[in-house]
């Protein structure tokens, strides 16, 4: 089978890991240290027939409708088209959704008006939650005690001061309190399975201090769910989701990205993202021992029966992101990455290349703000965050950051 993933960071380089273990695999536009990267567009990719199945990594090409231009072409694409990923594109609208399929959720308002907005938090009890309705690269999101924070953020985020066109409307909703998860669904349009939890760290800090960025770190899988949670995640929220948009005529075949909170009162969905997470998917899929390549194209085709379910390694996996100066508000670019090979050469341990370019000497450079993905594997999660800080010790850059309370000692 031959595969393209679409995508250029350390989600696409694990997809592409795993896929390869049963497939010839692409990468565009990838990035230099992503074996099999190519700088052409995924329509010229697919022009002479003969690539199998596309895999979209990132949300953005999929709420521009990448998926429906590719299935028109005739080809078969894992990834949502534009009505599905509006789950993603607008917090709004899936709350919307949430709401119709009855699921267990926060209560929330949306606003395009910065006084009414102003005039609703002041009604409610701490913490807030603002989220700006569209796309904000997982920065987007506001929890904080502070009343005077939260008004300050809603009229940053509705002035288009913080974020643009995707602040023009923000969802204010109810805290919840309890532990977050993650639970990737792989969804053939009205069947689903769900892949084991992970939980990622959002905020830049140790302890969860300071802002929020795309994730610095994620673990799976995680001692403290019950068995058979990923089931009851199906029952309670995959499957009401998919009955609902098959309802309004939208046939989802890709991946239905959960973010949950463990609350007192049961699990409560935050959020749906319409793609693999990322850091968090890549604890999942690296641990994988069946036919990802497999799996994902019956999902394409519209029928998971025809597979056998996905099976995963006992261990668990332990990932650390490494981080540019700046990040996340203003990441510096262009610095030379030293140690990969040392830090390749740890046993148990995967370096993905996320937000990595290529000097004119042919030496790896910061290009983004996540840059790497250090991935430790042990017996337990004690085992696989000593393996996983024992590679990242290898690595430096001037600025280089990370945190240092990725998953329990």
């Amino acid at each position: 089978m031959k595969v393209v993933v679409v995508g250029s960071g350390g989600r696409e380089h694990a997809l592409a890991q795993v896929l390869a273990r049963t497939a010839e695999v692409i990468v565009t536009p990838g990035n230099p240290g992503i074996p099999g990267s190519v700088d052409t567009p995924v329509l010229d990719l697919v022009a002479d027939g003969s690539v199998d199945l596309v895999v979209v990594g990132p949300e953005q090409p999929l709420v521009a409708g990448v998926a429906d231009r590719l299935r028109k072409a005739g080809v078969r694409v894992f990834g949502p088209g534009a009505d599905g990923a509006r789950l993603e594109g607008s917090k709004a609208y899936m709350k919307l959704i949430a709401e119709e399929a009855a699921l267990p959720t926060a209560r929330w308002e949306a606003f395009t008006d910065a006084d009414l907005a102003a005039s609703h938090l002041a009604t409610l009890t701490p913490p807030y939650v603002i989220k700006t309705d569209g796309l904000a690269a997982g920065k987007g999101v506001l929890v904080t005690d502070s009343l005077a924070e939260a008004e300050v953020d809603v009229r940053a985020k509705l002035e288009g001061a913080a974020f643009g066109a995707a602040g023009e409307r923000v969802v204010i909703e109810e805290g919840l309190t309890g532990v977050e998860v993650s639970v990737f669904a792989v969804c053939d349009g009205t069947r689903a399975v769900c892949l084991p939890v992970a939980q990622d760290f959002k905020r830049v800090g140790d302890g969860d201090a300071g802002p929020n960025t795309g994730g610095m770190g994620a673990w799976s899988p995680l001692p403290f769910v019950p068995e058979g949670f990923e089931e009851e995640v199906n029952r309670t929220f995959i499957e009401p989701t998919l009955a609902e948009l098959t309802q309004r005529g939208i046939d989802y075949r890709g991946v239905l990205y959960a973010g949950l909170m463990l609350t007192a009162d049961g699990p409560k969905l935050i959020e749906y993202n319409v793609r693999f997470g990322d850091p968090d998917s890549q604890v999942v899929l690296l641990r994988m021992t069946s036919d990802l390549a497999e799996l994902l194209a019956a999902a394409a085709d519209g029928d998971l029966t025809t597979v056998p379910a996905p099976t995963f390694a006992d261990d668990t996996a332990v990932l650390v992101v490494a981080a540019s100066e700046g990040y996340p508000v203003a990441p510096r670019t262009g610095d030379v990455i030293d140690g990969l090979d040392a830090a390749d050469a740890v046993a148990g341990a995967t370096v993905l290349r996320a937000g990595v370019g290529a000097d004119d000497q042919g030496r790896m450079v910061t290009a983004g703000g996540r840059v790497l993905n250090v991935v430790g594997r042990g017996a337990d999660a004690a085992a696989a965050r000593a393996t996983a800080y024992e590679a990242l010790g290898h690595v430096s850059w001037p600025g280089e950051h990370h945190r240092t309370d990725i998953a329990p000692a």
